[in-house]
């Protein structure tokens, strides 16, 4: 080997740089591990103890320093379903912006192309661009976008901006970068909020120009406070309000015409008061008279006062909500009246008449107008900051510019003086309607108070420093983590690796001896090197991740097998042991075949990378940088071990007793036999086809959409019994429970309001989970307990997952894509490397074949084996898999088919000469088949329930994998060539 010493000197600087990286993530480790030790199980005081290090020097090196921010920025980050946590997609509301920029234009053309384009979006289409192809379907060349209707207005005219002159395709530009805009504000936001909320190594990035946000809070906890900082668009408002005694014969005219319309049974004469606040106060003709008559007034848990109309329960506020909307309602509104405006408060909790805690919103009736514009908007809050109020309770103080200060003093001094209440309303929440005592205010300083924990006022303080987002974020898929789970995770992915690689090294000991232990060394190495550029590259490591470096154990080997049974056979032919490794290790030997296995294997990591999202890009990278890594190692570490045992003149066989006669006189007729796998292929096929075709596949919520929840219990469960509670149409309607690895464990699934955006529908949802499962578990399970996640938690909700429709229907598109890609861009290749299209369509005949059983497996399987078969994007990293490695295989036995054909190495007929080329394969084959299956074996045992079918789908894709190489994609091959290129080569071989 030429240049060794600069193979030497690079191998132990890249060795020196790997070690480096990887010491910032022991020490990280190290760090974290006394902080938890020092916080004792308190979440707030580890973050505490970890804030209060930041900028303290952890690292000596002696030449250097370095702090504990600076340490855990470069070590190797572990993803969410390692560390726990929170991670989630925002999808700011391209609609909503373009309504803005429209300033709310009233064109029917307008609207219905927003509605149209809503309904219409296809899967990866932007909703911008689903907008303007709706738009021209709508306008028919008749409206321009530049209509001084709708965007060429007042706001987006002058420079850069849109005028009435433009055509469509102009204004689309304009358009496009204001929307761009609106989005980079939101990112701004979102990370001035996230920044201050103290969650450890957060991560934000904008995705594409879809308009979506990628939100990654490891170690975060609290479910709902999380998703209500994200998803708050911070639209802060001051209202005047009316008060109860203002609006209440509203509210008694409105219950009265409601009794027509809502109530069914006979109805029972009620005495009708004069005021709202009359008729709550007077026992004798109280509501509680009259249950069951009054479509209002009956919902009232509690009587209101001042601006306060009334308190409801938190079930009951849709339903009134719709009655004060309806506008056969609202015509009963005074004249002075009729613009009022009714917003429910902040939710609260009372005590009923038996002192037990019941939920509770307040009903505010707001001063509006005919713009439906507040007195005082929250633009004007240069500062914000949590605080206690007179009476020592949690509350939110506010700082206004110079203009805010002058109106927020005209306001108060208005409200003083007709003794109203001014409501402080954030995103349509009335927080607080205090009163104004002593004259207005002056200085612009205000106060926001009401029932709040510390955490909330805190996060209040932060949006409103953080400011408003232009549009609303709604969550359109989510992922949360116990940090439990993550430890499970962790345990079973490092167990299992260290498993696969104790076997792996094993394995290559028992069968090829001394150079078995250099292929060793170069794998240890490998794993070196793997660290070292993912901590260097501050990757982040998943459990698909770990998956893929177990997976890259099973490969790393697999050039040190070509090369050493390469050299076998080199040996055999009579060469003498240096001749014998110059020959492996040359392009005509090994290298050839290598180089094309590899090259297939990165196209398909590629095209998984490019498709892949979240975890299963941690898969690809790790797969990748594994092939790059292994294949340095096993040429190069390798060699050196080789070319040292040589210039000492010592002995080097590449086999072991054990082994030394494995595959010496195989000789099988695999063409002979075509006609057997050829039918049994096809039958294999048509049962697979037919089976996906009736029983279909049990699509996960990637695909479909929905939420999924996996639940642990103190004690086994039936899934029928929670899938027949939770079914009911006072739950969720519809729901799916199986179990998920031990029986007292289950994963739910259900659409229940997978649709409706915001933290609420999220909360409700949470809420009737805890509702209708806690009659399963002892005494003591509290909603906290169950939602929320905490270290050591062992019950209640381990991890929950949302994918909204849109979102899966572009997961959807990116894995037919990603299929379709990876077979096209690997057949391309090999038609480039192999120079004959029968190459080609042999590999990719046997790829198709491939990926046609494992579907059809699990189409055939789902509903009956023990753990998840669910198709989901683990599923088509999988399949990928599955394509990268039967590409590999089918590519080894065609460089041989190749080489025999080519030459002069066999005599005999055309099928003669192929089935002495495969022959020579098969010791490659199933040494490199067995190391795959023994490594996936293990993670498929102890790698955890999480990643089980896909890692099944791995398993029986590389058995049908080798299968095919063999009884496929060779017969293929043969059978497309012509009968004259037949007669050629046996003339050529045989002369």
């Amino acid at each position: 080997m030429q240049n060794k010493g600069l193979i030497k000197f690079f191998a132990i600087l890249f060795a020196l740089v790997s070690i480096y990286q990887l010491s910032f993530t022991f020490v990280s480790s190290k760090v974290k591990s006394d902080a938890k030790t020092f916080a004792n199980g308190n979440p707030d005081k580890e973050l505490k103890y970890l804030d209060s290090i930041g900028k303290e020097n952890v690292f000596n090196l002696g030449f250097t320093n370095f702090t504990f921010n600076e340490v855990k920025d470069k070590q190797i980050n572990k993803g969410l379903d390692l560390e726990g946590g929170i991670n989630v997609i925002l999808q700011i509301s391209v609609k909503d912006v373009l309504k803005g920029l429209a300033n709310n234009s009233k064109n029917p053309v307008f609207n219905k192309s927003l509605a149209d384009a809503t309904a219409n979006q296809k899967g990866n289409q932007t909703y911008i661009d689903a907008f303007f192809e709706a738009f021209e379907a709508n306008s028919k060349g008749t409206v321009k976008l530049a209509s001084p209707d709708i965007f060429a207005n007042r706001t987006l005219q002058g420079e850069g901006g849109i005028d009435f002159q433009m055509n469509d395709a102009q204004a689309q530009k304009v358009i496009k970068r204001k929307v761009d805009e609106s989005v980079e504000s939101a990112f701004g936001v979102l990370r001035k909020r996230i920044d201050k909320f103290g969650v450890t190594q957060p991560n934000i990035q904008k995705l594409g120009e879809s308009g979506r946000i990628l939100v990654e809070l490891p170690g975060a906890k609290d479910v709902d406070r999380i998703k209500k900082l994200l998803q708050s668009t911070a639209q802060l408002e001051f209202w005047e309000t009316y008060k109860v005694e203002e609006i209440g014969n509203f509210l008694m005219a409105a219950n009265e015409a409601l009794k027509k319309t809502e109530i069914k049974t006979p109805e029972v004469k009620a005495v009708v008061k004069d005021t709202l606040s009359a008729l709550l106060t007077d026992k004798k003709d109280s509501v509680d008279t009259k249950k069951g008559n009054n479509p209002i007034l009956d919902k009232i848990i509690q009587q209101g006062g001042g601006p306060v109309l009334g308190l409801f329960s938190p079930k009951d506020t849709a339903v009134v909500g719709g009655y004060l909307r309806r506008a056969d309602i609202r015509v009963l509104l005074a004249a002075d009246q009729r613009y009022a405006k009714f917003v429910w408060g902040k939710p609260t909790t009372l005590k009923d008449d038996k002192g037990k805690e019941i939920d509770a919103v307040e009903l505010y009736a707001l001063k509006g107008n005919r713009d439906n514009v507040a007195a005082m908007g929250g633009g004007v809050v240069t500062d914000a900051k949590d605080s206690f109020d007179q009476l020592g309770k949690p509350s939110v103080t506010m700082q206004m510019n110079g203009q805010g200060a002058k109106a927020w003093e005209e306001l108060t001094g208005r409200a003083y003086t007709q003794k109203t209440n001014i409501a402080i309303v954030l995103d349509n929440v009335v927080y607080s309607a205090p009163g104004v005592s002593s004259g207005p205010i002056s200085g612009g300083r205000s106060e926001i108070s009401g029932v709040f924990e510390i955490a909330e006022t805190k996060d209040l303080a932060n949006v409103l420093r953080a400011g408003k987002l232009p549009a609303a974020a709604d969550i359109i898929q989510s992922e949360v983590v116990g940090p439990s789970l993550g430890q499970e995770a962790i345990d079973n992915g490092t167990n299992s690796a260290l498993l696969g690689l104790l076997l792996v090294s094993l394995w290559m000991m028992v069968y090829y001896g001394r150079s078995g232990w250099y292929a060793n060394i170069a794998l240890a190495v490998n794993l070196l090197f793997l660290f070292g550029i993912l901590a260097s590259l501050g990757a982040v490591l998943t459990l698909p991740g770990i998956a893929g470096i177990v997976l890259t154990m099973g490969t790393a080997v697999d050039a040190n097998i070509i090369i050493y049974e390469r050299a076998k056979e080199e040996l055999r032919s009579g060469k003498s042991l240096s001749e014998a490794v110059e020959a492996s290790y040359s392009w005509k030997g090994a290298m050839r075949s290598i180089v094309d296995a590899n090259v297939t294997h990165i196209l398909t990591g590629g095209v998984l990378f490019i498709f892949g999202s979240g975890p299963i890009k941690g898969f690809a990278t790790t797969l990748l940088i594994g092939i790059v890594t292994s294949l340095f190692t096993s040429i190069f570490i390798a060699r050196i071990f080789i070319d040292r045992r040589i210039s000492k003149n010592l002995n080097l066989s590449f086999v072991t007793n054990f082994s030394k006669n494995f595959f010496t006189n195989f000789h099988f007729d695999f063409l002979k036999i075509k006609k057997w796998t050829y039918a049994f292929s096809a039958l294999v096929t048509i049962v697979s086809i037919y089976s996906l075709a009736t029983n279909g596949l049990d699509q996960g919520v990637d695909f479909v959409g929905g939420r999924t929840f996996q639940v642990r219990f103190d004690k086994s469960i039936s899934a029928e019994t929670v899938a027949k509670e939770l079914s009911d149409d006072k739950v969720f309607g519809s729901a799916e429970a199986k179990v998920f690895g031990n029986d007292n464990q289950l994963k739910i699934t259900t659409k229940y309001k997978v649709e409706e955006h915001g933290s609420q529908a999220d909360e409700e949802v949470n809420k009737l989970l805890f509702e209708n499962l806690k009659q399963h578990y002892a005494a003591g399970m509290t909603y906290d307990r169950f939602v929320n996640a905490y270290d050591g938690k062992k019950l209640g909700i381990l991890q929950a997952s949302k994918v909204g429709p849109t979102v899966a229907e572009d997961i959807k598109t990116n894995a037919y894509w990603a299929v379709l890609g990876a077979m096209l861009i690997v057949g391309l290749y090999l038609v480039i490397s192999f120079r004959k299209w029968q190459y080609s369509l042999g590999a990719i005949a046997a790829v198709l074949h491939d990926v046609i059983f494992v579907l059809g497996i699990y189409s055939l399987c789902y509903k009956f084996m023990p753990f998840g078969m669910e198709i989901d994007q683990h599923f088509i990293a999988a399949i990928l898999t599955v394509i990268g490695y039967s590409m590999n295989d089918t590519v080894i036995v065609f460089d041989r088919v190749r080489e025999f054909l080519g030459g002069k190495k066999a005599k005999g007929d055309f099928n003669s000469i192929v089935n002495q080329s495969i022959n020579s394969t098969m010791s490659r084959t199933i040494n490199t088949s067995l190391t795959m299956i023994m490594v996936l074996l293990i993670m498929f045992i102890f790698g955890g329930e999480s990643i089980r079918g896909f890692i099944f789908a791995m398993l029986i894709g590389i058995i049908v994998g080798t299968y095919s190489s063999l009884f496929i994609a060779t017969p293929v091959l043969c059978d497309t060539m012509s009968e004259e290129e037949h007669k050629r080569i046996e003339k050529e071989h045989n002369s």
